[in-house]
Formats: structure tokens, C-alpha cells, sequence
């Protein structure tokens, strides 16, 4: 018999490769809940294939489920280790023991924070009470919320004068002891603003603070934002300046800034089924002066549609929330039966509300060179409306919750440069909302309506026409309206339509879709025109794309079946 002493036997199980060991399992057994899971997190750090049955994995087991069982406060976990007679599996049986019991919380807040609620409402959410058990977890929390908390609030040259978790583990008792003193809270100074080619009173206006409020980084963070939501800057910094910590309670800020590109090109192209290969072209000055004018204007070109705006925005003293908009456009359309040059010139104020909705009060003058079945005329109209529109959105390109509302009034008259008396009203409305993962729904409401003395007088551009890609699929694009003698479109006083669509996620970004569209564009008696098919979806890195197999079942006969193709959000 060979007898080997302990050092060499330890020696010669360090030797032994881990690679010996095949298709081993380990199990643990005698936990359950937290505990469990938080020894599985711990364990989950050894590489499944250095799993053996050796004295040199036991103990590193046994290291793991200490941590474990310790960040919980169980200080005397006892262990039973046994292996299957085919030595495929590790058996770990493990007693925790009676858990640790928090004998004392001793928490103290000094300096100004002493009397702050917000460090009060952290510590009472901390769960660290007398008679607790120990969660080693709990007490880093709080203690990093603490120092989190003051750095937020100003408090920069707050410590703890004493952090302490004392253990005794033979009395089952832990003794936890936070005293911090917070110092005093430092408050907004004056603002250096460096680089910036806008005047300086438009920068700060998009301050949230004031120069001797009580110090809050969200505030900072909210200015960053702001700034960066003109598209005036390149590269927006604005940060305390804590080389000044000591020389007085008011922090200097500094605003660091570089000025956007003074021109910017864009280009694009796209397709649908509904005015096939469309192509783009955009122009963008997003600063024009230091009063931050901006320009932006806009080519569009397919084969139906082509269209060039213009517009010029003039921020107010709301820079962000309130501005005045000039927009002048001209669209030629070749579609079916119409035919028009549209030309449209338009004052705009816009207001975003704190709610949510972005209001627009404006007046256009819209003058029109139309052929539209056999009526060959010119319009003009000198129209004021206002309009809502509001959306929101949870999630990426294809969101899992979303709503959008819009509404427009529109008023022109006779005695003011418009052909004929009229009111119009449009108006939409679309939800989205999703189930689990794996479910969407899409339900999309929209009408409009003409209240004209002379009807005859309107221009196409003012009518209603249905059907297409993305209001009643199954139909040819503005396919669907009242018809002239001759069987032309005229385009209609009314229109209503609907959709509900049901998506399914198939695999990763992929859906499937069914979906049911109605509605119809008429002038005195509604006819509803129906639609329903199925479709795919993808989330692709551009946007939603979505190809749709549609059957109008009440299309013409021979003229049932369309494909639709787009590339877009759904809002």
C-alpha cells in the first residue's frame, strides 16, 4: 500500500486536469426561493466544463454557495456533498442555518440634507429595519443611494463620517451604522457660455434654472437636452464648475457648445405600390441668424406626385415650445383622373402644449390649376384653420404601445379671395397596443368632411378620395370616390374610413399580419367598400416595411386582388 501525506495528496489533485472530468452534473438541494436563486447567480460564474467530482471543485462550490448564502445573511450554512455511483453528478445537500437578524439600524443625515425629504424617503424605502433579516444587498444600496443622492441635490462636499456593518455571527445579531454628513447645498451660479454662434439670451432662455436655485443635476440635464433639441449645436456640454467648490454656496455652470453644420444635404428613395419609386431630396440650414432662424425645404419626385416646399420657422421667446412658420409649396399631381398644379402659401404660429398636443393656428392661400374629369378649372382659396395633432409612442419603430389624434378645421369665403363658401373638418385617430411580446393590435379611424354652399367650386386638392396603401387596401390608390357622367372620378364632399389589424410576431423582427379595412369617400349616401387581407411585417434597421396581400371584396370584377408595399411608421 502506497501512503501519501496530505500536502502531496492536495498537490496531486492540483495537477489533475479539469479536462478529465465529462458530462458532469451538479445539483443543489435544501434551498429554495431567494436563497436559490441567488446561489444559482453565484455558481453560474463556473464554466460548465470544468464541473468535476474532485475534492478541488467541491471546494470551490462550497466557496461560491458561502458568498452566496452570506449577501442574504446566512453566516452558518452547513454542507453534505455526495456523488453518483457513475460519477456523472455532484450532489450538494446544504443547511443554511438560522439567518442573521438586523439587531440595530443607526442612520443619520447631518449638515442641510438633515431636514431634506428626499433623503428621508430613501432611507424609509431602504427596508432596513430592526428585527429584519440581513441583506447584504439592501445596506450597499442605501449606502450608495446616499452618496448618489447628494451628488444629485448639490451636496458636493458630502462624506460619511461612519460606515459600518458589523457582524456578530455567534450572536445571530448585525449592527448597521450610516452617519453622513451632506456639507452644505451648492446652488446654480452664472453660466460661461463658450462657442455658441447664437446670442446669448437665446441660450440661456432654454435654462430650466435660474441663477441661485438650489443645485438639481436632472436640471442640467433637462438644459443639455433642450439645447440639443434646437439642432443649433453639434455637440452640447453644460456641467458644474467644481473647481469652485468652496469659494461660495453659488457653483459656476459652464456651457460648452459648437455650432451645426450651416448646411445640411439629404437624400432618399423609397417605393410603394401607391406612387411606385419615389425619390427625395432635402435641404436644411438649422441655424440662418443669431437669433436662430432656421430654413429647410424639400423635393419629392415620383411618378404620379411631385412636390417642392419651402419653409422658414422663427422661434419666440418659448424657443423650443412657440414659433411662427412660413411654408410656401407647389405640387404637381397626375393621378387617374386628376390633373393639378397646386400651389400653396402659408403663416403659421405653433404652440406645443405642456399636455402633449402641438396646436397650429394658420391661414393659407392655396391657388389651383386642375383638370378633373371633364371640369377644366382654376381655383383659389384664402383658407384660416387650426389644427391638433398629438402622438405617443413606447418602444422602437414598431411600438408596443402608441396613439395618435389629429384634427383640422378649415373656413374659406366668397368675400375673402375663395371661390365658394366652405368648412372642412379632418380627423384621425390610431392605436396601437401590444400583448406579452408577441401581440399587436392596430385599430385606425379616419374621416373628413366638406360643408360647401357650391361643391363643383372645390378643388381636387380639397376633396376626398379612398383607397390605397394605407386607408382601404384591396383598392387602387384614391381609387375610390363619386364618378362625372363620363365615369370619372370626381372626388367626394365625405370620406370615412377603418382599420383593424392583428400582427403576430413569427421570429425575431418578423410578423405576420391579418387585417380588415371599410370605408368609403361619397357624397350623400355612404357605400362601404370592404377589405381584408394578410400580411408581413419587418422591423428593419430603416423602419417598419410591410408588404400586404389584399382582396377588395367589393372591388370591380377582375380588379379584386392588390399588392401593397410601403416602408414608414405606423404612426
Amino acid at each position: 500500500m502506497i501512503r501519501k501525506s496530505l500536502p502531496a495528496l492536495l498537490t496531486l489533485l492540483a495537477a489533475t486536469p479539469l479536462a478529465w472530468a465529462q458530462d458532469v452534473d451538479l445539483s443543489v438541494e435544501g434551498l429554495e426561493g431567494a436563497l436559490q436563486d441567488n446561489v444559482d447567480v453565484y455558481l453560474s460564474s463556473i464554466p460548465v466544463e470544468e464541473y468535476s467530482t474532485n475534492l478541488r471543485f467541491q471546494a470551490r462550490v462550497e466557496r461560491n454557495i458561502i458568498e452566496a448564502l452570506l449577501a442574504l445573511g446566512y453566516y452558518h450554512p452547513k454542507f453534505d456533498f455526495s456523488v453518483a455511483e457513475d460519477d456523472s453528478e455532484l450532489i450538494v445537500k446544504v443547511t443554511p442555518g438560522p439567518v442573521v437578524i438586523i439587531q440595530e439600524v443607526d442612520v443619520q443625515i447631518t449638515g442641510e440634507a438633515k431636514n431634506d425629504p428626499d433623503f428621508a424617503a430613501l432611507i424609509n424605502k431602504s427596508g432596513l429595519k430592526s428585527g429584519d433579516a440581513l441583506n447584504h444587498s439592501a445596506y450597499d444600496a442605501l449606502k450608495s443611494g446616499i452618496r448618489n443622492l447628494a451628488l444629485q441635490k448639490g451636496y458636493f462636499e458630502g462624506d460619511f463620517k461612519l460606515s459600518r456593518l458589523e457582524v456578530a455571527p455567534d450572536l445571530n445579531q448585525a449592527f448597521i451604522r450610516l452617519h453622513y454628513d451632506s456639507g452644505i447645498r451648492y446652488h446654480f451660479g452664472d453660466s460661461t457660455i463658450t462657442g455658441s454662434q447664437i446670442d446669448q439670451e437665446r441660450v440661456e432662455s432654454l435654462s430650466p434654472y435660474k441663477s441661485g436655485d438650489p443645485y438639481l443635476v436632472s436640471q442640467v440635464g433637462e438644459y443639455n437636452q433642450n439645447l440639443s433639441n434646437t439642432d443649433w449645436f453639434s455637440s452640447v456640454f453644460v456641467e458644474p464648475d467644481l473647481s469652485q467648490l468652496g469659494e461660495g454656496r453659488e457653483l459656476p455652470m459652464k456651457v460648452s457648445l459648437s455650432p451645426q453644420a450651416r448646411n445640411q444635404l439629404e437624400t432618399g428613395i423609397g417605393y410603394s405600390t401607391d406612387v411606385g419609386v419615389r425619390g427625395s431630396l432635402k435641404w436644411k440650414k438649422p441655424w440662418v441668424n443669431s437669433r436662430g432662424h432656421s430654413f429647410d425645404s424639400s423635393f419629392s419626385l415620383s411618378a404620379p406626385e411631385q412636390t417642392i416646399t419651402a419653409g422658414y420657422r422663427i422661434p419666440l421667446e418659448d424657443v423650443l415650445n412657440e414659433y411662427y412658420r412660413i411654408q410656401y409649396g407647389l405640387k404637381n399631381v397626375d393621378n387617374r383622373d386628376t390633373k393639378s398644379l397646386e400651389s400653396n402659401l402659408s403663416l403659421e404660429r405653433h404652440w406645443l402644449l405642456d399636455n402633449g398636443w402641438h396646436r397650429t393656428l394658420y391661414v393659407r392661400y392655396l391657388l389651383e390649376n386642375y383638370e378633373q374629369g371633364i371640369q377644366d378649372d382654376t381655383a383659389q382659396f384664402l383658407l384660416p384653420g387650426i389644427s391638433f395633432t398629438r402622438s405617443r409612442i413606447r418602444g422602437g419603430s414598431m411600438p408596443m404601445w402608441g396613439d395618435r389624434q389629429s384634427l383640422t378645421i378649415e373656413y374659406g369665403d366668397p368675400s375673402a379671395l375663395s371661390e365658394t363658401r366652405v368648412t372642412r373638418l379632418i380627423g384621425g385617430m390610431t392605436w396601437i397596443r401590444g400583448v406579452g411580446r408577441n401581440h399587436r393590435g392596430i385599430f385606425r379611424i379616419d374621416g373628413g368632411a366638406n360643408f360647401a354652399e357650391d361643391f363643383s367650386k372645390l378643388s381636387p386638392s380639397l376633396r376626398f378620395f379612398a383607397g390605397g396603401d394605407n386607408n382601404l387596401r384591396g383598392y387602387g390608390y384614391e381609387s375610390i370616390s363619386p364618378t362625372d357622367e363620363s365615369g370619372a372620378l370626381t372626388g367626394a364632399k365625405y370620406m370615412a374610413t377603418s382599420s383593424l389589424e392583428y400582427q403576430y410576431r413569427v421570429y425575431g423582427n418578423w410578423w405576420g399580419a391579418v387585417f380588415y379595412d371599410v370605408g368609403d369617400a361619397f357624397n350623400d349616401e355612404i357605400d362601404l367598400k370592404r377589405g381584408t387581407g394578410v400580411g408581413v411585417r419587418w422591423a428593419s434597421p430603416v423602419g417598419p416595411i410591410r408588404l400586404d396581400f389584399a382582396w377588395g371584396l367589393d372591388a370591380n370584377p377582375g380588379d379584386e386582388f392588390k399588392i401593397h408595399f410601403t416602408l414608414g411608421p405606423e404612426l
